[in-house]
């Protein structure tokens, strides 16, 4: 992989029984707010999810020299968080609850 990109890893949590509708916002992401990500360095983003857990296991690649720091202060991405905070673990300023996870392994 270049050094002028990384790959980050995350974890959300859903509340139960919104998984569909988790899928099905996702699926209509605003054409604005994919455009949005592109610009700020996101090359690659999948979110995974563990039916069991209700854990959402994110992968994004991205440019080093992202954007993404000033993402959180746009309209945009206040609006999905306000849309998405009735189906999922979100902080006071209804961004999701984030936890890091730690690369183990890599297969080049």
């Amino acid at each position: 992989m270049s050094d002028a990109i990384e790959t980050v890893a995350f974890r959300m949590r859903l509340h139960p029984g919104q998984a569909d509708e988790y899928r099905r916002r996702h699926d209509a992401i605003w054409p604005e707010l994919a455009n949005e990500l592109k610009t700020r360095g996101v090359l690659d983003y999948r979110i995974f999810l563990d039916p069991e857990s209700l854990a959402l296991f994110a992968v994004m690649t991205r440019r080093r020299d992202h954007g993404l720091a000033a993402l959180p202060d746009t309209e945009i991405m206040q609006r999905w968080w306000a849309m998405m905070g009735d189906i999922m673990q979100t902080n006071p300023d209804q961004s999701p609850v984030q936890v890091d996870l730690q690369p183990m392994f890599t297969l080049a």
